[in-house]
């Protein structure tokens, strides 16, 4: 058997022609070349069943058939559990963990068990769960998350703001119905200024990072005249409005802690992949709608290579620390200043080295920064005071977070002594600012600066060349997200009667041909309906159309 053989999901198809026969020869044989067409790059048990929020439910939806792997979840899922209440005592925790629990309640007790289990299921479960119907639903997904991403996904809503090539607008899905930011990039600006390599790398680095704290990237695509970013929401402002528009500048302690805890894990989840930011100054923090942070505008963010150290003079007057304005070579030292920067100015409602709408030179701005001591008022504490000067120390060696502890020293200082730093990565932890839904939290649309026209700017080949790496369609980890939370997976993940194979996982049937579109069958959740003769019948919801 040789030619071309159609793999089907829903209303699309994909061709594979002049292919090994003894792939083809039996029905077995679509589902393996199904594999290596979507799941070539990912055959990892960590990335298909742990960081992949679908693949990890399929999964346990597999495991679930089977009770000793079934116990096994419940297991996991006890261990996060205990990770989430470690503000437990330690006296408590002793009378069940007295041999493995020494130190703090916050230790990772369970480490070794979770390594094991997952160890176990990595093994011969992960093989059965490959050839499951689990697996195949699995990769029907995969499928559905590299259609095509064009400007007509998505309904296009009002300015929100300006970046540096382009505005940015609210957009909002049109099969899910879920709100995102778009970020968009004008081409000929970006080849004027010479910004591809600064938009490519910011692209790049968001697709990496996986944070609660740091914005997401979920979508990357191109139109006739724009590169296009779409990104998460935040509709609750940035931090600077906040310090400086709503009443007395500054915020009370309990605020300033809040805020300080979720950007120094946004921070040491940069500082893991190896990036640093280089930009932090409150109009790149934002809150959502429940009064959470996340890191923004990733423009200056640099992957630094193990082992070694940048030099780069980059970063916004006054923000900048000491070894930058000094053109020295560093790593994640100057990511800390920046957070010492942050917590004195929403403490003080001024930044440490330069006060409020004061008009004065660059360089005046830099030889305070590199000379002066910034002064406390008695709106600092003791402990804002002191994590401020051990933050804002001006040679990086003595500064906190730059030891061999990191991110883990600066979450024990006693500042931090209310944070509990598990729950809060959790997202347990209550904001004590949730935004009015009915403010508006930024300037008006009119007092958005217009960008100009750019003349004189032509596009070619070459400019082609650089647009097919940016616009690489959806971002795995927040589109599977994003089915889940807006349920569409839970109404499209459906299975024959009594936990049967369906139809359309069924390699032995021809494909159905699409009988209703996404809306219809989605909201109706009609599955199994009546067909026309009166009775009976199981339509899948993957032969219907999705429509993006």
């Amino acid at each position: 058997m040789r030619g071309s053989v159609l793999l089907t999901i829903g209303e699309s198809a994909v061709s594979v022609s002049s292919v090994n026969e003894n792939t083809l020869l039996v029905p077995e044989g679509q589902r393996r070349m199904f594999y290596l067409l979507f799941c070539v790059s990912e055959r990892d048990y960590f990335s298909l069943c742990d960081k992949q929020p679908i693949g990890e439910l399929l999964f346990r939806l597999y495991c679930e058939t089977r009770p000793e792997l079934q116990r096994c979840i419940q297991l996991l899922d006890a261990m996060v559990r205990l990770r989430t209440h470690a503000h437990l005592s330690t006296e408590s925790l002793a009378e069940s963990c007295r041999e493995n629990l020494e130190l703090s309640p916050c230790k990772e007790i369970f480490s070794d068990c979770r390594k094991a289990l997952h160890d176990y299921l990595s093994g011969a479960p992960f093989a059965d769960y490959q050839n499951s119907m689990y697996f195949d639903r699995f990769l029907q997904w995969k499928m559905l998350e590299r259609q095509p991403i064009t400007k007509d996904t998505f309904r296009q809503y009002r300015v929100l703001g300006k970046g540096g090539f382009g505005e940015v607008c609210a957009c909002q899905v049109r099969a899910t119905g879920k709100m995102y930011a778009c970020k968009k990039l004008e081409k000929k600006r970006i080849k004027k200024r010479k910004g591809e390599a600064m938009a490519l790398n910011e692209k790049q680095i968001l697709e990496k990072v996986n944070s609660r704290f740091v914005v997401s990237l979920a979508y990357a695509y191109e139109t006739k005249d724009a590169l296009c970013l779409v990104l998460t929401i935040m509709n609750g402002g940035d931090l600077k409005f906040h310090i400086y528009n709503m009443g007395t500048p500054g915020f009370e302690k309990e605020r300033v802690q809040f805020y300080a805890a979720e950007i120094c894990c946004g921070l040491d989840h940069l500082h893991r992949e190896s990036i640093v930011y280089r930009d932090l100054k409150p109009e790149n923090i934002l809150l959502d709608d429940n009064g959470h942070i996340r890191i923004s505008d990733l423009g200056l963010a640099i992957k630094v290579p193990d082992g070694e150290q940048i030099r780069g003079r980059v970063g916004t007057v006054g923000y900048m620390a000491p070894e930058v304005i000094n053109n020295e070579r560093y790593s994640m030292s100057l990511d800390w200043w920046g957070l010492g920067c942050l917590i004195y100015e929403m403490t003080a409602g001024r930044s440490p080295f330069r006060a409020r709408k004061e008009r004065v030179k660059r360089e005046e701005v830099e030889k305070r920064v590199q000379e002066e001591e910034e002064e406390y008022s008695d709106k600092f504490t003791e402990d804002t005071k002191a994590i401020c000067r051990m933050l804002l120390a001006k040679d990086p060696k003595q500064r906190l977070g730059c030891q061999a502890d990191g991110a883990a020293g600066v979450k024990a200082h006693p500042f931090f002594k209310n944070i509990n730093f598990k729950r809060l990565e959790a997202g347990i932890l209550e904001p004590s600012f949730v935004p009015d839904p009915r403010a508006v939290y930024c300037k008006d649309v009119l007092d958005i600066e217009q960008f100009s026209t750019v003349k004189g700017v032509n596009l070619d080949q070459t400019d082609n060349d650089f647009y097919s790496k940016f616009a690489t369609g959806s971002v795995s980890i927040p589109w599977q997200n994003e089915m889940i939370e807006t349920e569409c997976f839970s109404d499209l993940n459906v299975f024959g009667p009594q936990g049967t194979r369906p139809p359309d996982l069924d390699w032995n049937q021809p494909p159905e041909p699409p009988r209703r579109t996404f809306y219809t069958g989605a909201k109706n959740n009609a599955w199994p309906h009546q067909n026309s003769k009166g009775g009976s019948e199981f339509l899948s919801p993957f032969a219907c159309i999705l429509h993006y």
